[in-house]
């Protein structure tokens, strides 16, 4: 027998409660970058999680506190492990916001406020959903753990050691992360992975100092020109990574996975207009979503040195840099990458300096997994809607973090809206997204708990 009625009708009864109780948490601020409130949030969690009947510790980290809770009463029941950040992005520029980041505000049914998107509202939705569980039944399903982190928006930098040395306390059977928007039609979906990211430089010197031109052009190096040579070598024309080694690494797309990408709706025309390109980039022949979920890239984000500003200044530059950032998709790994780049630009131009800025590897779950059907089931039960299966995010989470440490599988359900502005001004959440996380958040619980 289902609860799920007498529980969806105890969330409607509480819609407003659960309103207002998220804009409070949305008002606390826990900014990673800036150190503002993060101790005050994980402590506030901390209360609150032990209230609702989970065995709660905060464990510190050489950062910022890890957040752990457990609802274990099911021996035989499945257990599954809800990852979520309670630290929000800095919320400048402040003058570009409507209403104050930390003052959240109700505008057209969105609740406006840094954090009400990315990624407390997601979060909370989950815990809601949970406790409605326990106010209707007085129970939970399954096992439950949650991990809130509070240095996701820096690169959760000591989330894999936490989890290396932790592995016994976060066993679990499969991770489900509420993060990141629902397409952009309104329709929800399940993630089965994420890219990976590899962020480097490559620096070239010359002289000690900018030279002239004239007296010193054709007969002094050129850094910048260095550059240039040692790029147009990584990537050609067509849009294609020449690096050898890279595009070895990655892993053929499944037929499931094809039929899921061939599955997605597509507007091209209106997604290039919406951001004013004319043309995609190459190779031609790869289909849209192919470029997202399963194919590496390989982009200059900045090109540094020499002089740019107004007129002429007949300079030699005495030295160059160019910064670099390659997303990685299954298969992959940073280590492998890491060596093709340094051997191939070793092999093209010596004296260009390869620096690795460090990553995250990427993480990818299969989507016949025996966890695929309950996630899909529960979200048809809570929003009626049939949900997109896409194989990978073309962003970057720490997902791999699950699915090579611990060994689990690793699925991302949003709830927010396509539009939530996160990590921007005038970050939102539709209010109607949020009661709909909070219904699915109680039917994963009841759709793992039957496997």
């Amino acid at each position: 027998m289902s609860h799920l009625p007498e529980i969806f009708a105890y969330i409607e009864a509480n819609r407003d409660a659960s309103i207002a109780r998220l804009m409070d948490y949305v008002s606390r601020p826990s900014i990673s970058a800036h150190g503002i409130g993060i101790g005050e949030t994980a402590e506030w969690l901390t209360a609150y999680l032990r209230e609702l009947g989970f065995e709660t510790t905060s464990f510190p980290t050489a950062g910022w506190p890890m957040v752990v809770g457990r609802y274990h009463k099911h021996p035989n029941k499945p257990t599954v492990l809800l990852y979520g950040h309670y630290d929000v992005q800095p919320p400048d520029p402040l003058e570009a916001w409507i209403s104050p980041p930390f003052t959240p505000t109700i505008r057209a049914g969105r609740i406006y406020g840094r954090g009400a998107g990315d990624n407390k509202g997601q979060h909370f939705a989950q815990l809601l959903g949970l406790e409605a569980w326990l106010k209707v039944v007085g129970d939970l399903p399954c096992n439950v753990t949650f991990l809130l982190e509070g240095e996701e928006e820096v690169g959760s930098p000591n989330l894999a050691a936490f989890v290396t040395n932790h592995k016994e306390l976060l066993k679990a059977d499969l991770v489900i992360t509420a993060d990141g928007p629902i397409h952009e039609d309104g329709t929800p979906q399940i993630e089965y992975g994420v890219r990976g990211v590899l962020s480097f430089e490559l620096y070239a010197k010359g002289a000690n100092t900018d030279l002239h031109s004239g007296n010193w052009g054709g007969v002094a190096p050129q850094p910048l020109w260095r550059l240039v040579q040692v790029l147009a070598t990584m990537k050609n024309a067509r849009g294609e990574i020449t690096i050898p080694g890279i595009m070895e690494q990655v892993a053929p797309i499944t037929a499931l996975e094809r039929a899921a990408l061939d599955a997605l709706p597509l507007e091209l025309e209106r997604v290039m207009a919406g951001v004013g390109m004319t043309e995609l980039d190459g190779p031609p022949e790869v289909p849209f979503y192919d470029r997202i979920s399963c194919r590496p890239t390989l982009t200059i984000n900045g090109f540094h040195g020499g002089y740019g500003g107004p007129g002429s200044k007949t300079v030699l530059p005495h030295e160059g840099l160019v910064k670099c950032d390659m997303r990685l998709v299954g298969g992959m790994s940073l280590a492998a990458c890491e060596a093709a780049i340094k051997a191939h630009v070793a092999s093209v131009d010596p004296s260009v300096e390869v620096i690795f800025d460090g990553g995250m590897e990427p993480s990818r779950t299969p989507l016949d997994s025996p966890f695929a059907q309950p996630i899909h089931n529960a979200i048809v039960t809570a929003q009626g809607v049939l949900p997109y299966h896409i194989p990978s995010l073309g962003g970057s989470l720490p997902d791999y973090v699950y699915t090579q440490i611990l060994g689990i599988p690793a699925f991302v359900v949003p709830y927010a809206n396509a539009d939530e502005r996160n990590h921007a001004p005038n970050e939102n959440i539709i209010i109607e997204c949020f009661i709909n996380g909070i219904r699915t958040g109680a039917a994963l619980v009841e759709e793992i708990a039957k496997i």
